[in-house]
């Protein structure tokens, strides 16, 4: 079974979600990246998750929840608009924080999930990982998988162990 497959299993992406969706975005040349979790995945060994985190650059982010909201389910919160659409189980979340509206210029096309698609570069990914694991509101079991991400890149590209906060080394190891 090749990856998207598996991924489509997982998911429960019976209606081809996941293509729509970077179909759109791509077709009304929204600047993007993969973020979160798929990003780590495209830099270290992978993990299963039904999440897409996506960054879009600021001059295209209303642009991009027009789109979006005249074609799927749109739920907006505090740090992300989560996009949804019936007959699948996947959930793509554009992060609303401005701390990743960069992202997109420095992204670098890797295979995720058995697609070509723009990621953030590795040091960005890992920048957002740290993000998510100080957020004091974040859920304890999301910062626990971010500690997680955090320890998947580093054993991977231990050349990033400069970047990443006492704190968290220590919670790590």
């Amino acid at each position: 079974m090749q990856a998207l497959e598996f991924w489509k299993a997982v998911t429960v992406d019976r209606t081809d979600f996941l293509e729509r969706i970077i179909a759109l975005l791509e077709k009304n040349r929204i600047r993007f990246c993969v973020v979160g979790g798929q990003a780590v995945n495209a830099y270290a060994e992978p993990v299963v998750s039904i999440d897409l985190d996506i960054a879009v650059v600021v001059e295209d982010f209303a642009r991009a929840e027009n789109l979006l909201r005249e074609t799927f389910e749109i739920r907006d919160f505090p740090h992300s608009l989560n996009v949804a659409a019936p007959g699948s189980d996947l959930r793509v979340q554009l992060q609303k924080d401005p701390r990743y509206a960069s992202f997109p210029d420095r992204a670098q096309n890797r295979n995720v999930l058995g697609l070509t698609l723009p990621v953030a570069a590795i040091e960005d990914v890992l920048r957002g990982k740290i993000w998510a694991a100080q957020d004091p509101g974040g859920r304890g079991s999301k910062r626990q998988k971010d500690l997680a991400d955090i320890a998947r890149l580093l054993e991977s590209h231990p050349h990033l162990r400069p970047l990443i906060p006492r704190e968290i080394l220590d919670r790590l190891f």
